[in-house]
């Protein structure tokens, strides 16, 4: 089940990032882990139930990956495709600026390379 982790009414003024929530797949066909590292970071990519969707998603603790070539995924495709790409700003900060994000469109292929930068999480003991 897909969530807001919010209030409804703190993302009236980011309807950019909430249009994720209302694309995002509920049911899949596949899902694969990409790359992991566990209690550091973990990257994941499926596709929608039925569908040519494809969906990529990351997640890090305290360290800062960049993620390179999540398209890998999408390798049986060799035509171009539509990218909507959600991700932290390049000055996010889990304690100053945990926010910030940016989101773009991009056209790519099944052997684009994709740089997706996620900000540092807060360490944990």
């Amino acid at each position: 089940m897909q969530i807001a982790a919010d209030m409804p009414e703190n993302y009236a003024m980011h309807m950019d990032a909430f249009q994720f929530i209302k694309d995002v797949a509920v049911d899949w066909d596949d899902t694969k882990i990409i790359e992991e590292e566990p209690r550091e970071y973990i990257s994941i990519a499926r596709k929608e139930k039925g569908k040519r969707n494809l969906f990529f998603g990351g997640y890090n603790g305290c360290k800062q990956p960049e993620y390179k070539d999540p398209a890998r995924f999408f390798g049986c495709w060799q035509k171009k495709y539509a990218a909507t790409i959600y991700r932290d700003s390049d000055n996010a900060d889990w304690k100053n600026k945990p926010e910030t994000y940016t989101s773009e469109k991009i056209m790519a292929t099944s052997t684009s390379s994709l740089q997706l930068h996620l900000a540092e999480g807060e360490e944990r003991q």
